[in-house]
């Protein structure tokens, strides 16, 4: 019954994002596409944090690769094609996740936190200290790529709306793809991985690979993301890169409710609309200078009250389980 219900929420929710554009303005329009990539963004991370039980603070490398990798393979005065730069920012992504995943996948705990940190700190001094990236001016996207089929354009990717749609196809499809993913044998495993690693060893699981594999599917799909990120503001600099930027997808993760999907796609909503409520001078006046002290308040509040983030909201505590996961 639970399940059930949480379809005709989610339903519901995607119906009233589709029918969006009809009564939004062109800010909040621009608003809710800013948001819905980000959602993409902090259910790639509960892949590994809730659900593999890796804390990264180093998601926001493949945020900002993504991105660059959009920005270099753009011609300056003419569309590039979305068919080909999408896949390339996402292998682009999976490749460093590989890579560094290889590495960091041999520690864990705090080690496993920092080393992730690292590895971040390290691609975004390629970007900021090498003409590759620009330096810290960044690189300019002047013309938004093409999605064309057949020679006839599916989407005009120039048009708000339009735009809007295709970020919104691509959430739903993570989202569908996640879930799915995580229902599967695989996920199980995953979910093994997080409860007790060494028991799943002893009974023959090959955890690294699993771990190597989530770590590298998170990866890419956070390069959808960046990629987006990039297609909408036109320009991208080292900065989202940052420690910091991994450092907020991660509290839209805990906001939202760890190891929840629909969990990650709340905590983004409501990370980014409590930044734009806090900040509003109209509203808060002078306060509203310091609205990060307001919002520090109130993750803290939410991790100490709702241990299972603002998805347990209402939800019942499952027999059998002390903490109602």
């Amino acid at each position: 019954m639970n399940r059930r219900r949480s379809d005709i929420a989610l339903a519901a929710a995607l119906l009233a994002l589709a029918l969006f554009p009809l009564a939004g303005s062109t800010f909040y329009l621009q608003l809710v596409t800013k948001i819905m990539a980000m959602a993409i963004f902090a259910m790639s991370l509960d892949l590994l944090v809730g659900y593999t039980g890796l804390v990264s603070l180093g998601h926001a490398a493949f945020f900002g690769i993504a991105g660059y990798t959009l920005a270099l393979l753009s011609p300056q005065y003419e569309a590039a094609n979305l068919w080909t730069t999408l896949p390339a920012a996402m292998a682009a992504c999976a490749m460093f996740a590989l890579v560094t995943g290889a590495l960091v996948l041999r520690t864990s705990g705090i080690y496993f936190i920092m080393v992730t940190l690292a590895f971040a700190q390290m691609a975004y001094f390629v970007f900021h200290d090498t003409a590759l990236g620009g330096g810290s001016d960044g690189i300019y996207i002047y013309v938004k790529p093409e999605m064309k089929l057949a020679g006839r354009t599916l989407l005009d990717l120039g048009d708000l709306g339009q735009f809007y749609d295709l970020v919104l196809i691509l959430m739903t499809a993570v989202y569908l793809f996640l879930r799915r993913l995580l229902g599967s044998p695989f996920g199980r495993a995953l979910a093994g991985i997080r409860a007790n690693e060494q028991r799943m060893r002893s009974l023959g699981f090959p955890t690294f690979r699993y771990k190597l594999a989530a770590y590298v599917i998170a990866g890419a799909l956070a390069g959808i993301s960046g990629y987006l990120a990039a297609l909408q503001f036109g320009f991208v600099n080292p900065e989202i890169l940052s420690w910091h930027n991994s450092g907020i997808v991660l509290m839209m993760v805990i906001l939202g409710g760890m190891g929840t999907l629909h969990g990650a796609i709340i905590g983004a909503f409501a990370l980014v609309l409590l930044q734009e409520v806090l900040a509003n001078q109209a509203w808060f006046g002078e306060a509203a200078k310091h609205w990060q002290l307001a919002m520090g308040v109130l993750i803290v509040l939410v991790a100490l009250f709702l241990p299972r983030g603002l998805a347990g909201l209402g939800a019942r505590p499952r027999k059998g389980s002390a903490d109602g996961r």
